[in-house]
């Protein structure tokens, strides 16, 4: 983070500060802020675009947000003056915009199971979702990575230009944030020429003490540099597969979406997975989980004006994550015992029986998969009093 304008540091009760030093000056900022700032960006042009105020939103979020993330996006909302009537996965909303443009398919007759491939510009969600003709969309399994997409495939770029700069020039420019501020806006054109062509210039003048910096980048070289990430991706896709006990043959519609999709090697990769299925590219990438997302918030605002089609959704979700309480084995405490696996349709109920001798008992809850509950994050605790044995 030393390259860029901005740190972060820890703030109160362990929660991440963003610093940002603009014109000398510094000023921090809690992560809700900034989430708030966009909002209210977003907020206004709504109002400005209806001529009316928007006081009510749904708000998309990449599928595998924690809880602590969930109730953050929330707390940002309220800061930019919104009511949040629900959060959807990002997924799961463009799957909403693929059932609409879908159900008046005559010959659509059976359930369709459909993968959403979202790959955007910071993080990666995939889910497996059943699509009825009726408007039930049944979410079978999500995962994916929320520190995974575009922003990372520019980094490689970044570090693969500099390292040639220091090469040539014996010089490292990661030294002075504007000059890694311009490198990064080029590498970040680079790639997304990439995606139609199998060579492209970056150049910038004068990039760092007067020194001109000039490279071709080849679209083999961009796909070298990132096969980790893109196959991270495709093992991903399977573990959600897994998850949701469907065989890839099942599958009946790979969607994709995210502007990171657009890259070559990554539709490859996905179509050869898939054994060779034509990847479903109906939809603007770009556009499909913000169209979900207002189709469902018409559903949710119960307009006498809305469609029937749009009023006959019915969504089942999962929770992402596998909810558990701290236990003891044997001498040793801190271990998860699950109670709620992840990938499992809400609302549940679920019932777990331990024995003891004790007549007060503290349950902490926590949410993760790791099998440590340091590991995991803790949402609450709570005290159940005068048990009888």
């Amino acid at each position: 983070m030393e390259s860029w304008p901005f740190k972060i540091v820890e703030g109160p009760a362990g929660k991440p500060n963003v610093v940002v030093e603009l014109r000398g000056e510094e000023k921090k900022y809690a992560p809700e802020e900034l989430s708030a700032m966009v909002l209210k960006k977003m907020k206004q042009s709504a109002e400005a675009f209806t001529g009316r105020e928007v006081t009510d939103a749904v708000i998309t979020v990449p599928a595998y947000f924690s809880n602590n993330q969930r109730e953050a996006t929330k707390e940002a909302a309220t800061l930019a003056g919104l009511n949040v009537m629900q959060l959807i996965n990002e997924p799961t909303a463009a799957a909403i915009a693929y059932g609409l443009d879908h159900m008046a398919d005559k010959t659509w007759r059976n359930d369709k199971i459909v993968l959403v491939f979202d790959l955007g510009g910071g993080t990666f969600d995939v889910s497996l979702l059943k699509i009825s003709k009726t408007g039930v969309i049944d979410v079978k399994a999500v995962g994916g990575d929320t520190h995974l997409g575009g922003e990372d495939f520019d980094m490689t770029l970044v570090d693969y230009c500099a390292k040639e700069f220091k090469k040539k020039h014996v010089l490292d420019l990661r030294r002075n944030p504007r000059a890694m501020g311009r490198l990064k806006a080029a590498c970040e054109k680079a790639k997304r020429d990439l995606s139609s062509t199998t060579f492209t210039p970056v150049e910038i003048d004068c990039l760092y003490e007067g020194i001109d910096f000039s490279i071709k980048i080849s679209r083999a070289k961009f796909e070298e540099l990132n096969s980790s990430y893109f196959e991270k991706c495709i093992q991903l896709v399977e573990k959600c597969l897994f998850d949701g006990e469907i065989k890839k043959t099942n599958v009946d519609e790979v969607v994709v979406v995210g502007g990171s999709t657009r890259i070559q090697k990554v539709q490859r990769l996905l179509e050869e997975f898939f054994d060779g299925k034509t990847l479903c590219k109906d939809m603007n990438g770009d556009e499909a989980v913000a169209f979900g997302a207002a189709i469902f918030a018409a559903k949710l605002s119960g307009n006498s004006d809305t469609d029937d089609v749009v009023r006959d959704i019915v969504l089942q979700d999962v929770t992402p994550l596998s909810l558990g309480i701290e236990v003891r084995h044997g001498d040793e405490k801190g271990h998860m015992n699950v109670i709620i696996p992840r990938n499992t349709s809400i609302p549940t109920r679920k019932k777990r029986t331990y024995l003891h001798d004790r007549t007060l008992v503290s349950i902490v809850v926590y949410q993760g998969e790791k099998n440590k509950v340091k590991d995991n994050i803790l949402l609450g605790k709570f005290n159940l009093y005068n048990l009888e044995n």
